[in-house]
């Protein structure tokens, strides 16, 4: 079974900016879909990007134009670049591929 180990997160002021990681164990990582999803207090989990294994992402519009999802396969990571960040970013961020959830890393933007 994959292991997803994230990082990355913290507090920050809005109109800052953050880079989520999320390492995983395991060759086959460099074939698998990635994800990230955030969850805030009393929300369900939204998908928040989305980056194929042929480097195609996709994006929630709430996100559009502020993140970046990005993979390195040969260090089995991907990330999550925050730019721009609102206060309603705030949330625990997973990173989520090949059937498993990384323990998620703490979000939180300060106005």
């Amino acid at each position: 079974q994959v292991q997803l180990v994230e990082s990355g997160g913290g507090l920050v002021q809005a109109g800052g900016s953050l880079r989520l990681s999320c390492a995983a164990s395991g060759s086959i990582f460099r074939f698998a879909t990635m994800h990230w999803y955030r969850q805030a207090p009393g929300n369900q989990r939204d998908l928040v990007a989305t980056i194929y294994s042929g480097g195609r992402t996709n994006y929630a519009d709430s996100v559009k134009g502020r993140f970046t999802i990005s993979r390195d396969n040969a260090k089995n990571t991907v990330y999550l670049q925050m730019n721009s960040l609102k206060p309603d970013d705030t949330a625990v961020y997973y990173c989520y591929g090949v059937g498993s959830w990384g323990q998620g890393t703490q979000v939180t933007v300060s106005s």
